[in-house]
């Protein structure tokens, strides 16, 4: 029976290639720091951590998202929160560094502040959104019902008005920002349909 999951290994390779290619090295050394983090991180769906970042860095190429600083902070923005690095001992550059850092969700920090943090670098909104779209591609039988439930509030609430502010950052991204909006509401949607038809509160 084929697998449903993208290979890490071709990702990885895939994004070296197309990195070095280009003479990203801020990209290359992201990737390799990255995977050296997380080396023994699983996903709650038993993946390997560094499946993750691959896969939004994958999906930030494939879209024609071709900058740097998104590519790299991609591969980084887990790497503060869940391995206890600090933003200033990645190897890329301050601006990646900044990003990452706004990425960062200090626990005891309210959502609100978290993501106002992130809606003042482009970077970082563009990162989040990509990190959203995985994220709730993958949700549906490793989130409980109760944090599906919270996830879909918080996209709502917070993630959502990130596509608007950078839709008028970046007006060149605005196609990219249709299809990633309509990938997360849809999943969303449909999600939050089966969870009241679950609960009978439909």
């Amino acid at each position: 029976m084929p697998t449903l999951e993208f290979s890490p290994e071709r990702m990885y390779t895939f994004i070296k290639g197309y990195a070095t290619a280009l003479g990203w090295t801020d990209v290359l050394n992201a990737m390799a720091f990255a995977r050296r983090m997380h080396a023994d991180q699983n996903r709650k769906d038993g993946l390997p951590y560094i499946a993750h970042p691959l896969t939004m860095a994958c999906h930030a190429l494939a879209l024609g998202i071709n900058s740097e600083p998104v590519v790299a902070a991609c591969m980084l923005h887990d790497v503060c929160e869940d391995c206890g690095v600090k933003a200033n001992q990645l190897p890329v550059s301050d601006e990646i560094q900044d990003a990452v850092n706004r990425l960062t969700h200090v626990k005891t920090t309210p959502l609100e502040i978290y993501y106002d943090s992130i809606a003042q670098n482009w970077i970082s909104i563009m990162v989040k959104i990509l990190d959203r779209c995985h994220n709730v591609s993958s949700m549906a039988g490793t989130f409980s019902q109760a944090k599906c439930q919270d996830y879909i509030l918080e996209s709502e609430t917070h993630v959502m008005p990130l596509f608007r502010i950078l839709k008028e950052r970046k007006p060149e991204y605005g196609n990219v920002l249709f299809v990633l909006k309509y990938h997360v509401m849809s999943v969303d949607n449909s999600l939050k349909a089966l969870l009241c038809s679950v609960d009978g509160t439909a």
